[in-house]
Order: C-alpha cells, then structure tokens, then sequence
C-alpha cells in the first residue's frame, strides 16, 4: 500500500533574505509522529536547477508514502512531460505560496492553476492550498491605476478564490511551527491519506469480490501493455547561447571606449535594447519624445556618447553594408572600469546580481563607487514592473527578461540586419540572435556563404508560418505548435538548422498529444501515423520514430485494420507484431473462451 503525495510551490517569501527555514513538507515530515524511515533525493533538469525533491517514508507502521516537493513551477514551462507525470500519479496535491509574494501568486493564479484544472479534468485528486506567513502590511489598494500594492500582501478572499476554481482544501498557515504543521496542515493532510487508502482497500475489494463470484472457466489474464519509452527533454541553454555570444564578439554592432580610447568592448544593439529602456534611447529605437521618464534620457546623455558616423554607407544593393561598430564614449570611469562585468551580467540572463556585486567590489575596492556603479546599473535596467530594487533583481522572475524581452524585437525591422524571404514574403531578423542560438545559421552568416554578404537571404523547403514559429523560438526559447502536423514540420525545420532542444520539445508535444487521443478518436482519425513514422526516421528522430513504433504495436488491434498499416516495412511490421498488445496468444486464448460461453449457453463475464 502507498500514497504518492505532490506538492508545487514555494512558502517562502520572495523577497525574504532567509532561504535556511525547512520547507513546509520537510517540517511536516519531521516533525510527525506517524512518520518513519524518511528518505530524501535530489532530481534536476541540469546542475544548479533542482526540478523536484523526492522523500520516501512509511506512515501508519506499513504504508508506503512518497512525497515530490516542486518549489518552482517553471517545471510546467521546461518539462511538461514529467509534470503532468507526477500529477497524473498523485493521490494528493499539495499547492503552496507566500502570502507576502503577490507577484508569484498571481502568476499561479493567471499561468499555472489553469494547467493543474486541466490535467485533473478526468480525475478526482484532493486538492490543498496553503497559504503562509503572517501578512507584513495591510489591505492593498484598489485602484486600478495604482502600482504600489505589487508586492502587496495576498488576502485571504483571494485565496479562498483560488481554492473554490480548484474545489480544493484552503489552509492558512501564520508561522510553521507545530501547532500549524502537525495539528492544521498534518491533521488536513492525514485525513486525506486515510481516505486515499480507503478507496484503494475499496476498489481491491470489489475487485476480489467480483472474481470470486465466477466458478466457471476463468476468463484469459490480459497482460499489460510494454512500458514506452521515455523521452527525456533537454535542458534550456538559452542564457548561456547570449553570453557566448559577448565572448565571441560575432556579429558586434556597438562599442564601447572609455574617454581616452584606449580600449573597446564589444556588444550587441538588440541584446542592450532588449534590457533597457535607456539603450533604446541611446540607439535611436525610441525618441525621446516617448520616454516616459525624463531621468533616464537625463542619465544616458551624463553617461555615454554616441559618435556619429555615416548613417548610409555606400555599398552595393542586397549586399550589407560594412558598417564598423557604432562607437560609444563612457564618460564615467568607474562605470567604465566595470562595463565587461556589467555586460556579462546582462548576457548571462541579469539574474546573478550578487555576482555581479562581489566583481564589482573586488575591482573598486571602494564602497562609495561601488554603491554608485550598482545605482546606475539597477536604474539602466529599470523596466515597467521588472529591476526597480536590489531585490527586485535577485527574483527569480529576471530570469525570463530576455524571452519576454526579445519577443519585442521578433519578426519586426527595428534593428534588423537581415531579411529572410520565404513564400513570397519578407521576415526580417537579427543576426546577433540568429548566430547564438543557432550554429548552422553562424557557419552560414560568418563563413564563406553567400548569405553571408547579403541582406536579403531566400529560404526554400519550408513554409512561412513554420519559419515563424522557428524564428520565435530562436527568440523567446519557447513555442506552442498548433497541431501535431505543425509540430512535425517545426521538427522538420529545427532538424535541418541543427537546433536539437527545439527538436526534442516538438517530438515531446507530438508524444503527448498522441496519448491523450481516446482509442475512438485515433481510431477514426485522418491523421496518418505511419506517415509521421516516416518523416521522424527520415529526419533522423530516431527517439520519435521508436516511440511510434511502440504506439502502433501498443494499439495494433486499431492500426492493424488501417490501409496505412500496409506501408510498413517489412522490419517495421516485424517489431510491431512482436510488440503488439494484445498478443497473439491472448487473442487466441480470448477466441477459446467465447467459444467455449457459447458452448455452455451462458453470458459472458468479458463482453
């Protein structure tokens, strides 16, 4: 006997300096005295990321429980796959939150609750919501125009709210000591462990109960079906594509020098003006007439200058211009001394702020300049609701600012330097963008190409719609296809770029839609597996092709009366009908047995 508990969220304060306090599962888990034998392992995505911790134990002397404590959602956005694995296994679900992180709630709210709806859709889970911390300040305002209730406390209206769009179980925890843990939160918890193992004993019940009233010749075992293969995804490396982007310096369109021009660092106009409002100003994207704060314009003007050069260089039609990097004076020297930190910090995603502190403070070795240069970072990277603090900047949220930020910049002509033409149409792009994330399209804009010298760059074998969506995730790291047709052609696409995480989060897709279609609906459907068999080998997806393979032999008894199943391979058919379920010998097994109820005049206890 078991239960399989799975907890999402974190308890903790977001802007709270104290990340030492036990988890609530782990107090739990401690403190109980029902508990015994606990285990605990580490899962993660990729170093320095833990997805989820798994803890074992034993509850009420002989059950085996199995906890997984999610702290972040982003488990939901990089590894679908797993997450809706835990949720389907889980017989409780734990959903946690600070009631002093107004901003993380409402992004449960607004992005992840919907989600978790959808996977419970076709089961009934037990759902608790706690909500803890005691609340730092008061009601927050309601006007809608104000922003000075972001960081707000949660009320207790919102999360009961919350709980009712579930049907869940709302708990709030003021502090976690005993009292909240053991009496509140475990006494709630326990009662739903013991109706779990009820319904458990109950349907094992009825199960003996309904085998036991047939004495006459039992009917063949039908025995499961072989496991699929696993898919694992593969761990974004989209912050790590920009910061190798700085240190190769390809593709660099800005410079920067100190006054006496002694020296140059190089950088990227789209990668600055994707973080900053100020580098918008700064290189022409917004006039000044449209910044909204005066204190910015105020502080690029004290900061930097721009030397003019000839805005329209001479060169051939289609062929880019040779345009040296756009030279910028940093008149600060401090700031100026410490620009190649500043600079991998934005490259590297603006969320290792207190890296950046400590190189700071080696390099200065002045708390006063160090506090200045710190001052005109945080303000350069002051964006609407994002960068407005020092903690602020160590949230966890930063680390979306690029694939929230570049999305401004996707298929628009500010600041791009290269025009892709595709179906009759033009996409303009980036080639900073392009040459990180994408090693074919590097080799093809910094090699001995063609496209290398030229502006408007054809594409062929694709469509445009397909094109998009790959630009997108070149740009955002993300993508949403429509249909699994969409999917196997953005497959396509990434396979022929060489983009491989792009490859294995379409095939991911693929996967899941595929076993979410009821037998009726795969049974009648136009789509042709067969044919998506095809193109996976062909395009050397051999973990999507395996699967397939699997998917048809898993449901032979649908494919095997289709006319598509007459295109198999001879191998293919081969591993399909060693594979298939049901087998063959339950199939005969199941033929006798129907015979033989006949026989007998009797009703038969399978059909």
């Amino acid at each position: 006997r078991s239960v399989n508990i799975v907890a999402f969220g974190n308890e903790r304060d977001g802007f709270s300096e104290d990340n030492q306090q036990p988890s609530l599962i782990w107090s739990y888990l401690g403190r109980s005295a029902l508990i015994s034998q606990i285990d605990s392992s580490l899962s993660a995505s990729h170093v320095g990321n833990p997805v989820f911790t798994e803890y074992q134990a034993c509850i009420f002397g002989n059950v085996r429980l199995v906890v997984h404590d999610c702290p972040v959602w982003d488990i939901f956005d990089s590894d679908w796959y797993t997450s809706c694995r835990l949720l389907g296994g889980a017989d409780i679900i734990v959903i946690k939150y600070s009631v002093n992180d107004k901003t993380s709630f409402q992004e449960l709210k607004d992005s992840y609750v919907p989600m978790v709806k959808k996977a419970l859709n076709h089961c009934s889970v037990p759902v608790i919501i706690s909500a803890t911390g005691a609340r730092k300040n008061g009601v927050p305002c309601t006007c809608p125009l104000c922003t000075s209730d972001r960081r707000s406390c949660v009320t207790t209206s919102e999360g009961v709210q919350l709980a009712k769009e579930l049907g869940a179980t709302y708990l709030e925890l003021h502090t976690l000591n005993d009292f909240y843990i053991q009496k509140y939160f475990g006494g709630v918890l326990e009662y739903f462990m013991i109706q779990s193992l009820n319904q458990k004993s109950s349907e094992k019940m009825k199960k003996r109960k309904k085998t036991q009233k047939c004495h006459r010749v039992q009917p063949p075992q039908l025995e499961q079906p072989e496991k699929m293969p696993i898919l694992k995804g593969e761990a974004s490396h989209y912050n790590a594509d920009l910061h190798n982007l700085l240190c190769c310096c390809q593709c660099a369109d800005v410079a920067f020098y100190p006054e006496d021009l002694s020296m140059a660092m190089e950088a990227h106009k789209i990668i600055l003006c994707s973080v900053s409002h100020l580098f918008m100003l700064l290189f022409g994207v917004k006039s000044p007439s449209n910044a909204h704060d005066a204190s910015i314009m105020q502080l690029a003007q004290s900061l930097f200058v721009v030397e003019v050069g000839d805005p329209f260089p001479s060169s051939p039609r289609g062929v880019p211009p040779c345009v040296p990097p756009v030279r910028v004076v940093v008149k600060d020297s401090a700031f100026c001394s410490c620009l190649p930190d500043i600079l991998h910090f934005i490259y590297s995603g603006a969320f290792q702020w207190e890296r950046l502190e400590e190189d700071i403070k080696k390099k200065l070795k002045d708390p006063e300049k160090t506090e200045h240069v710190l001052e005109k970072v945080k303000f350069i990277l002051k964006t609407p609701r994002k960068l407005n603090t020092v903690k602020d900047c160590r949230s966890h949220q930063i680390k979306r600012l690029y694939n929230t930020s570049l999305r401004l910049f996707f298929n628009t002509p500010v600041l791009a330097d290269v025009i892709f033409k595709i179906q009759g149409a033009t996409v303009p792009a980036h080639r900073a963008v392009l040459v990180a994330r994408c090693e074919v399209m590097a080799a093809m804009f910094n090699g001995n190409y063609l496209e290398a010298n030229s502006v408007l760059v054809p594409v062929y074998g694709v469509s445009k719609d397909t094109f998009l969506s790959f630009l997108e995730y070149l740009y955002t790291d993300s993508c949403c296809p429509a249909s699994i047709l969409q999917a196997m052609s953005l497959l396509i696409c990434a396979e022929m770029y060489q983009v491989m995480r792009l490859q294995h989060i379409c095939e991911l897709y693929i996967i899941t839609q595929l076993q979410s279609m009821p037998s009726r609906e795969l049974a009648s459907t136009s789509l042709s597996i067969v044919s998506l068999l095809k193109k996976a080998k062909f395009h050397n997806s051999d973990c999507l092709s395996t699967w397939l393979l699997h998917f048809i032999a898993t449901n032979y008894l649908i494919f095997s009366q289709k006319p598509e199943f007459q295109e198999l391979s001879v191998e293919e058919r081969n591993f399909v009908e060693m594979h298939q379920w049901p087998s063959n010998l339950y199939l005969k097994q199941l033929a006798d047995y129907r015979n033989y109820i006949h026989s007998q005049k009797c009703h038969c206890t399978v059909m």
